[in-house]
């Protein structure tokens, strides 16, 4: 009897120091990522960009235990969908810059004889620097490999409710009881350079529109922030990017109380456990905020079972 399958795409992290270097080479090598038409200057770019980036990215993962967070809490995800599923479909996850790879999932999947895969990207907005290229990258080893299963794709899923109620559940931890009124919420998007954007990369208005939906969802459940916010953060190098960064929101707002939220992530990663929790909040401080908290994404909690088991369910 032939299977299906539900596979998770994430763009990875590194297990171990060793991989930095591992992680930072492929994503810089993506054409999706680093967007210039001639191969010879995107590896000649992404090279410098490795050589110069390694040691200080070794430098954070370090201080995070030697690993990134992202593949433990994946791992933790997977069993849980997969208790929630049952038997008769098998749940698995590949990145997309470490491993494991796509091509060893793929393999498992020929030899459990599925028919069709299920292939949800755990980006909440569409972007073609993380959505299009999971898929592409899925797709290319899959096809190398002769395999003749169907895929099912499933490449936004920023509106579904028991996902932003997972996304609420997180904002109410972070805020913990306090009265709501003493913070701003920053909503922290992933930043993007504006070429991709100007060249027709939805991500943007995916999310400003999710802001929206979050903020309704928000003003029915009695959360009245002070106000809300959308920032963008992790700007590398000096083309113009996404507006207004997360420093220049962080000093335009009223420096009491601010939670951040993850707004493009669902899995913690280095740069919400680094880059907001530990980088952003000394700015925070150096800035006078009485209060600053960054709200864990949903990672494997129970609501966000439940809206990959209905994503999963309305693709059939």
């Amino acid at each position: 009897m032939k299977k299906e399958a539900v596979v998770l795409l994430n763009m990875g992290g590194p297990n171990n120091l060793e991989e930095v270097e591992v992680f930072l080479r492929n994503m810089f090598t993506d054409k999706n990522i680093l967007t210039m038409k001639s191969a010879l200057l995107r590896k000649f770019v992404g090279g410098m960009i490795v050589f110069t980036r390694t040691e200080s990215s070794q430098e954070i993962y370090r201080q995070l235990g030697g690993k990134s967070p992202l593949v433990g809490h994946t791992k933790n995800l997977v069993v849980k969908l997969q208790e929630r599923l049952g038997e008769h479909v098998i749940v698995d996850f590949a990145m997309r810059y470490t491993p494991p790879f796509v091509c060893e999932v793929v393999e498992r999947l020929n030899e459990a004889d599925v028919d069709k895969i299920y292939l949800i990207p755990l980006y909440p907005q569409y972007s073609t620097t993380t959505t299009k290229s999971s898929l592409e990258d899925f797709e290319a080893c899959y096809h190398d490999k002769g395999a003749d299963a169907l895929l099912i794709e499933r490449k936004h899923f920023f509106e579904n409710e028991k996902y932003n109620r997972a996304i609420i559940e997180r904002i109410k931890e972070s805020v913990s009881g306090d009265d709501y009124r003493d913070f701003d919420i920053i909503f922290s998007a992933h930043g993007l350079p504006k070429k991709i954007v100007d060249a027709g990369d939805v991500y943007e208005k995916h999310v400003n529109r999710h802001v929206e939906i979050l903020k309704e969802m928000m003003l029915r459940e009695g959360m009245d922030f002070h106000e809300v916010h959308l920032a963008y953060q992790s700007k590398v190098g000096r083309m113009e990017w996404l507006t207004p960064s997360l420093e220049d929101k962080l000093a335009s707002v009223r420096n009491r109380g601010v939670v951040i939220f993850p707004i493009a992530f669902t899995i913690d990663n280095s740069e919400t456990d680094f880059e907001l929790d530990v980088e952003y909040r000394e700015i925070a401080q150096e800035m006078g905020f009485k209060e600053y908290r960054v709200a864990k994404c949903p990672n494997d909690s129970d609501l966000f079972v439940d809206a990959l088991q209905e994503i999963y369910e309305k693709m059939k």
